[in-house]
């Protein structure tokens, strides 16, 4: 009992008032403050939240009208919209029907150039007959050539691809058709012309005058008449000679005549056709005429391109030159020598036909 502690139940003493009185004017002066900061911060909100509702206001506005227009830009692009679809469904449609009429005029083009390609064809495929049957019968290829040059040149004024094997067929036949050699008529007719002109001047082995004498004589010029005429105009006007110097001259001139004329009556030659020297003046006409006849038939063979009956003919001729006429003369050989060439060149040449452009343009018509 004696080691509890004693409580005292006596009430502490009392504070002085003045020290309670200072803390309650510190928080009311703190309250003051307090409210009077949020009164101000208040205030503040306030015209803020007023500020923003009049800003709001005004975007609502602009929104508004913002909205407006955009709806009254939308309405115009919807019936843009709408018209462009009407305009872009009306250009289809025009496209389409372009389309279709496009590839009716594509189709009814292809079905032109195939038929004017066909035409072209079929028009090279009957000049090419008519000219193989012009060559058949003149025995020319110049129809045949000119033809397929012709030809060439149409297919390249047309340039089609589909056509190239047709011009090479051309081409490989126009070569063909060249490398024969071919017959120059006008050449040969210039020689049969040649060969008749100098008929008239061919001696015939009838002939009475010796081919020596014919040979050895020399024309006359104007010198030596001149001087012929000098001598005699001379030997008149000299003195006249003794009469037995002029009876001597006279007598030796008279024996030399008589003895160059009973030369002249005899004559060695040797002979391999009698009847061509037993020949009549009379007929030697017509032999030369004979001749100039066979001739002629020869160059209207030719240029009708009968090489047989010229063959004929020129053979005739050769063998009436070799028998009537005088092969030693320089006329009777030059004309010997031009009936030799053209027997010689005036020759049957066989025209190769234009196989592989025939067949060229059967395959392309085929195919189409």
């Amino acid at each position: 009992m004696a080691d509890q502690p004693v409580v005292d139940l006596t009430p502490p003493p009392r504070a002085a008032p003045a020290v309670d009185l200072r803390w309650w004017y510190a928080l009311a002066a703190l309250l003051a403050v307090t409210a009077g900061v949020s009164l101000t911060l208040a205030w503040q909100t306030q015209q803020r939240v007023k500020a923003v509702e009049k800003e709001m206001v005004r975007r609502l506005d602009e929104g508004r009208l913002q909205s407006g227009a955009a709806q009254l830009l939308s309405k115009q692009s919807q019936d843009s919209a709408l018209a462009s679809a009407a305009k872009l469904a009306l250009l289809e449609a025009r496209v389409a029907e372009v389309a279709i009429q496009r590839s009716q005029l594509e189709g009814l083009m292809q079905s032109l150039s195939r038929s004017r390609d066909e035409n072209l064809l079929v028009d090279i495929d009957a000049g090419i007959r008519v000219a193989m049957q012009q060559a058949a019968i003149t025995g020319s290829a110049e129809p045949l050539v000119a033809m397929l040059k012709q030809a060439d040149e149409r297919l390249t004024r047309q340039d089609q691809p589909r056509l190239e094997g047709v011009r090479r067929a051309i081409a490989r036949d126009l070569d063909r058709v060249k490398a024969v050699g071919l017959v120059d008529i006008p050449t040969l007719t210039i020689k049969l012309d040649e060969a008749a002109r100098l008929v008239d001047e061919l001696p015939l082995l009838a002939n009475a005058l010796p081919r020596s004498a014919a040979t050895k004589r020399k024309p006359v010029t104007a010198a030596a008449s001149s001087a012929a005429a000098s001598a005699s105009q001379g030997a008149t006007l000299a003195p006249e000679a003794p009469w037995w110097q002029t009876w001597d001259g006279g007598w030796s001139a008279v024996t030399e005549r008589v003895w160059s004329e009973a030369k002249s009556l005899v004559r060695v030659t040797r002979i391999d056709h009698p009847e061509a020297m037993l020949l009549a003046p009379d007929n030697a006409f017509f032999i030369r005429e004979n001749l100039k006849l066979r001739l002629l038939n020869a160059r209207l063979a030719l240029l009708s391109r009968q090489f047989d009956t010229a063959q004929g003919d020129l053979q005739v001729a050769q063998t009436a030159l070799d028998r009537y006429f005088d092969r030693s003369a320089r006329q009777t050989v030059l004309t010997g020598e031009l009936l030799r060439q053209v027997t010689a060149q005036a020759r049957h040449v066989t025209v190769p036909k234009p196989d592989d452009t025939l067949v060229a343009l059967a395959t392309v018509t085929a195919g189409r």
